[in-house]
């Protein structure tokens, strides 16, 4: 019997297969550009370290939060992840979006880590990485001091 090789993308869509199948919420927090800098170069000298339960994606404002999670997209997100299509193309004819707004749509949310975009041969098959998400801002959340 041979043992199947599996490069590194078959084993990342493996783990995105995965995803598929659970629901898995993401923490999501707002802070505003300038604040974000300021805790991200804290990191990087170590003087921050990330608390356990922190969100790991970050929007700089309500809005644009709200932009990426509109009824639409949420729609889209559903769509996909019932429905489970095999393409971009499969993805148009299901939801009657156009493709090109597909795509942008999708890359956004790939970039926070709400979809995967897995290449397989000549198509980009969608799959939801995030189901629900839990917010965290106001006045006072400050991650880095």
């Amino acid at each position: 019997m041979s043992k199947k090789k599996y490069s590194k993308e078959d084993a990342s869509l493996e783990t995105l297969l995965e995803l598929d199948m659970t629901k898995k919420t993401i923490k999501i927090g707002v802070i505003s550009h300038e604040n974000y800098k300021k805790r991200t170069i804290a990191i990087a000298r170590g003087e921050y370290k990330p608390k356990r339960g922190e969100p790991k994606v970050w929007f700089e404002s309500v809005q644009s939060m709200a932009q990426v999670l509109s009824s639409e997209n949420q729609e889209l997100l559903r769509i996909i992840n019932e429905q489970k299509p095999e393409s971009l193309k499969e993805l148009e004819v299901i939801s009657g979006r156009k493709r090109s707004n597909l795509s942008r749509t999708l890359k956004t949310m790939s970039r926070y880590g709400i979809v995967g975009l897995v290449k397989q041969e000549r198509t980009v098959k969608p799959i939801v990485k995030a189901t629900d998400f839990k917010v965290e801002f106001g006045l006072t959340t400050s991650y880095a001091s």
